[in-house]
C-alpha cells in the first residue's frame, strides 16, 4: 500500500456466505418480476427455517389490520381494501429470518471468543438465531457474558452521568423502532441534555426531507396509495421497486392496466422495471401471464437525472408558447414564488449540456417531456439513486419544480411521493429522531413533558463517526440497525466504535455491530415486531408511520422467543431511570400502557391528535400534509421554485468510473440472506463489480476476470477492494456497480454530501484493474 493510503484492504475471496467457495454463475435474468420465483423462493425459506406451520400462519396476519403486525421490512403503505396477502416474498423472508427457532443464549458466547466470531461472515452472525439475555462483554475473556437487566441499566446510567457533557453521548436509531419507542427514545436523550440524534435517515433520504422542507415546508411526500392508483404518468427516480419496495409491483401493474404511462429513470434497468406477476393475482399465476410494469426505460449516468428532469421542463417551456396548455399559469401565479428566475434558468441551459449530463440523447429527454406533458396527472417517486449524491437536495427540488410548472401538486392522482426504506424510518422523524429538531417542536416537549430541552443543533451519522475520531463522542447507544456496516468508510467506522467508553446495542440478533465495541459493551435483546408485548396493562399495541404518511397499529402474534427480551419502550425506560435518577418523568407509568404515551405524543406531535382513537381505525389516520391542501410553510407562503446550476457529473478522467453501491435482491439493508441476487440473474457470489461491456473490453478484461478496485477519497486517502469479480452489465459506459456493505470500505469519512451531509454512496469515483496487476492507474 503507498503511503496515505487509507488502512483497510480487503480481499473479495473472503466474501460473505459462500462466495468464490461454490460455483458463482452470472447469467441475464428474463423471467418476470416476482411470481413463481418469489413463490418458489419463500417456500424454501420457509423449508430451510422448518417455519412450515408459523411461517404461513404469519404471512395471514402480517399487514393486516384486524390484529396483525405491520411488516419490519419496507415502509410501502399497507392495502386498505382488505387484500388477503398484502405481503411479498422480501417481508416473508425478514418476518421468518426473524421468527427462526435458533437461538444465541449464554452457552454460545461462553463457546466463542469475540476474535473467534470476528471471522465469522455476516450471514453466519445473524444466521445463528435470536439473542435472548442481556450480555455484558468481559475484556478478560474476550467473551460477552450474562449481566442482570438492572446492572446492565446501572452501567450505562454510570457512564453517561461520568461524562462532561451530554453532548459526549450520542442515540443512534434504526428505522425499525415503533413510533411508542421512538418518541420515549427522544425525550430520554433530550431531558439528558443532547440532540446527537443520528439516524438511517443520515444515510438515505435526509436530502429528501431538506428539499421537501425548503420547497413546500414539509419534509414529507404529499401523495399517497390513492393517488397512485389515479395518476396518469408515474416517473420513478433511482428505485429497485422489486428488491426493495416488492409491493409496489401490484400498484405499477394496475397501473399498466388502466393504461396509465410508468417512466423508469436509473442507470440499471431492475427486474421490476420490465414486467411482473403479482402474486396473489392467483388466475395470472395459474396462466403464468405477466404485466409490463414500466412504458419507457431510460438509463441516465449516475447522478444524471437531474440534467434529465431540467430537460423535460425545457421542453414544457419551449412548447407552451405554441400550446399554453402544457403549463398551468393560473397554480404558478396563485402558489409558487420564483417562477421566472427559473425559466430563465432553464431555457438558458444548453440542450448538449443536458444530453452529456443526463447521458442520455435528445430524442430520449423529448420522449419523457412527452409523457409529461400528455399526462393530466402526474406522480413523481423516487429512492436513493437520487439522494445519495452531492446535488441530492437540488435532484429532488428539481422534481418538485417539474411538478409545479403543471400544477401537479394538491390534487388528486399528483405530487411527490419518495419511496422510504425501513418500516418505519418515517415515524422515527415524526416522532422526533432529528439532530436539527424545530424550535416549536421543542418548545411543545418542553411544555408537556416539562423538561428544559437543548437547543444546539446535535450531531447526525457523519458526525457522530468524526466525533467518535476526536473524543468527542465517548458513549454511543444504538437502537437496533448495525452501524458497524451501515455506515460509511468501514475502518474509520470500526475505529471510531472502538474507541468508545461504552457501547450499547438493542438488538433482536448478532451482528457485526456487537463484535466491533467499546471499551465496554452491552448487548440488550429484545422483542421483534413479530412478538406479543405484554405489560402491567395488558397485550400492548405499538404504531408505525410508512412512506406515505399513513399511522397505524401493529400487534405481535407470536409468544416471545425467550422469557428474558424486553420491549423497546421499556428497555428505553430502564435505560432513562439509571441516567436520570431524579426525573420527574413517569417511564414505568409509559411502559405499563403505550395508551399513555400516545396521549403525551397527541399533544406534542403536529398531526397526532387524538392518535388513540384514529390509530385503532381500520385503516389507522394520515398525518394532515398541509402543503397537500395548498399551505406552504415556507418564507414566501408559497411553493418555491429552486434555481440550482446542473452539477458536472462527469469524471475529469476517462479512466475513472462512476460506482454505486446497492442492494441485492437477496438482502435487507445490511441483513444478508445469500450470496445470490435472482433478478440481477447472479449465484452464490456478492464479492463483484458490474460493469458496462466496453468499459471491460477497454480494460482488456473479460466476464468473471478478478479485479482490483481503487477509490480516492475528497481528502485525498485511498483505499481498495481486492480481488472482487468483474461481470458485464447493461449499464451505462463510465459506470459500474456494487454491493453494499462490502463496497462501503471505498467511501471515505469525507465523501459526504455539501447539501445533505449524506455519504456519497452512489457516487464513488473508482479505477479498476486486473486483480495483482499494481495499482489501477491514476
Amino acid at each position: 500500500m503507498t503511503k496515505g493510503e487509507q488502512d483497510f484492504e480487503d480481499d473479495g475471496q473472503a466474501g460473505d456466505g459462500a462466495s468464490d467457495r461454490a460455483a458463482w454463475r452470472h447469467r441475464s435474468y428474463q423471467h418476470p418480476a416476482a411470481g413463481w420465483g418469489a413463490a418458489r423462493s419463500v417456500g424454501e425459506v420457509l423449508w430451510k427455517d422448518r417455519e412450515w406451520v408459523v411461517g404461513p400462519g404469519a404471512m395471514l396476519k402480517m399487514n393486516h389490520q384486524d390484529g396483525g403486525f405491520d411488516c419490519p421490512g419496507c415502509a410501502w403503505p399497507d392495502d386498505t381494501r382488505g387484500l388477503a396477502l398484502d405481503i411479498c416474498e422480501n417481508g416473508i423472508k425478514h418476518v421468518t429470518w426473524e421468527m427462526t427457532h435458533h437461538r444465541v443464549d449464554r452457552e454460545f458466547f461462553a463457546a466463542h471468543t469475540v476474535t473467534e466470531l470476528e471471522s465469522w461472515s455476516d450471514n453466519q452472525l445473524e444466521s445463528r438465531g435470536r439473542l435472548t439475555e442481556p450480555m455484558r462483554y468481559d475484556a478478560a475473556t474476550d467473551r460477552y457474558v450474562p449481566v442482570t437487566w438492572d446492572d446492565a441499566f446501572a452501567l450505562v446510567g454510570s457512564a453517561l452521568r461520568s461524562l462532561e457533557s451530554a453532548d459526549q453521548a450520542a442515540f443512534y436509531t434504526s428505522g425499525r423502532l415503533g413510533n411508542e419507542a421512538t418518541f420515549l427514545y427522544q425525550l430520554w436523550a433530550r431531558e439528558f441534555g443532547t440532540n446527537n440524534l443520528p439516524d438511517c435517515s443520515n444515510m438515505c433520504h435526509e436530502a429528501s426531507g431538506r428539499a421537501l422542507q425548503a420547497a413546500l415546508g414539509t419534509g414529507k411526500g404529499t401523495a399517497d396509495l390513492i393517488d397512485w392508483e389515479r395518476t396518469d404518468a408515474l416517473f420513478l427516480l433511482g428505485v429497485n421497486a422489486a428488491s426493495n419496495a416488492p409491493r409496489m409491483l401490484t400498484a405499477l401493474s394496475a397501473a399498466y392496466r388502466r393504461g396509465a404511462q410508468i417512466v423508469h429513470i436509473n442507470p440499471l434497468i431492475e427486474a421490476g422495471a420490465t414486467r411482473t406477476i403479482v402474486p396473489h393475482d392467483f388466475l395470472d399465476m395459474a396462466r403464468l401471464k405477466s404485466t409490463r410494469t414500466s412504458t419507457l426505460n431510460l438509463q441516465v449516468r449516475p447522478g444524471g437525472d437531474m440534467a434529465l428532469l431540467r430537460g423535460i421542463a425545457k421542453c414544457v417551456l419551449e412548447r407552451a408558447p405554441a400550446d399554453p396548455r402544457v403549463l398551468d399559469p393560473e397554480f404558478i401565479e396563485r402558489f409558487t414564488a420564483g417562477f421566472e428566475e427559473y425559466r430563465a434558468l432553464v431555457l438558458a441551459t444548453p440542450w448538449q449540456t443536458i444530453e452529456d449530463q443526463s447521458g442520455l440523447t435528445f430524442d430520449q429527454v423529448r420522449a419523457a417531456a412527452d409523457v409529461y406533458m400528455r399526462a393530466d396527472r402526474t406522480l413523481v417517486s423516487w429512492c436513493l439513486g437520487v439522494t445519495q449524491h452531492e446535488h441530492g437536495v437540488d435532484t429532488v427540488r428539481e422534481i418538485v419544480n417539474l411538478l409545479l410548472l403543471r400544477g401537479n401538486l394538491g390534487r388528486e392522482g399528483a405530487g411527490p411521493s419518495p419511496v422510504r426504506g425501513h418500516s418505519n424510518v418515517q415515524g422515527n422523524r415524526t416522532c422526533g429522531i432529528d439532530h436539527r429538531p424545530p424550535a416549536d417542536f421543542l418548545d411543545r416537549l418542553a411544555a408537556v413533558c416539562r423538561i428544559d430541552p437543548p437547543r444546539r443543533r446535535g450531531l447526525d451519522t457523519v458526525g457522530t463517526l468524526q466525533a467518535m475520531h476526536e473524543g468527542a463522542v465517548k458513549v454511543f447507544v444504538g437502537m437496533g440497525g448495525n452501524f458497524a456496516l451501515a455506515a460509511p468508510d468501514t475502518a474509520y467506522t470500526w475505529a471510531g466504535l472502538r474507541s468508545c467508553d461504552l457501547t450499547v446495542h438493542v438488538s433482536t440478533k448478532l451482528n457485526r455491530s456487537h463484535l466491533v465495541h467499546g471499551a465496554q459493551a452491552l448487548i440488550l435483546p429484545c422483542l421483534g415486531r413479530t412478538e406479543k408485548d405484554h405489560q402491567a396493562g395488558g397485550l400492548q399495541v405499538i404504531s408505525v408511520e410508512d412512506s406515505m404518511s399513513m399511522v397505524h397499529r401493529s400487534v405481535g402474534m407470536k409468544r416471545p422467543a425467550s422469557p428474558q427480551l424486553r420491549s423497546e419502550p421499556a428497555i428505553i425506560a430502564g435505560l432513562a431511570k439509571a441516567t436520570l435518577p431524579d426525573s420527574a418523568t413517569p417511564w414505568d407509568w409509559y411502559v405499563e400502557d403505550y395508551d399513555r404515551i400516545r396521549d403525551t405524543m397527541a399533544k406534542v406531535l403536529l398531526g397526532c391528535e387524538d392518535f388513540n382513537r384514529r390509530v385503532r381505525l381500520p385503516a389507522g389516520f394520515r398525518i394532515k400534509q398541509p402543503a397537500r391542501e395548498l399551505v406552504f410553510d415556507t418564507p414566501s407562503g408559497r411553493a418555491e421554485f429552486s434555481s440550482a446550476p446542473l452539477p458536472d457529473v462527469i469524471p475529469g478522467d476517462s479512466d475513472v468510473l462512476v460506482l454505486q453501491t446497492m442492494r441485492s435482491h437477496d438482502q435487507w439493508n445490511t441483513t444478508i440472506y445469500s450470496d445470490n441476487d435472482r433478478y440481477r440473474g447472479v449465484r452464490n457470489l456478492r464479492t463483484l463489480v458490474l460493469m458496462n461491456a466496453e468499459d471491460l473490453a477497454e480494460r482488456g478484461l473479460a466476464e468473471g476476470d478478478l479485479v482490483d478496485i481503487l477509490a480516492t477519497s475528497t481528502d485525498g486517502s485511498r483505499r481498495r477492494l481486492n480481488g472482487y469479480r468483474a461481470l458485464s452489465y447493461d449499464l451505462p459506459r463510465g459506470s459500474c456497480a456494487g454491493y453494499m456493505p462490502e463496497m462501503n470500505v471505498l467511501i471515505g469519512h469525507a465523501d459526504y454530501s455539501s447539501q445533505s451531509d449524506q455519504p456519497l454512496m452512489k457516487n464513488i469515483r473508482v479505477r479498476i484493474s486486473r486483480h495483482g496487476s499494481g495499482a489501477p492507474p491514476e
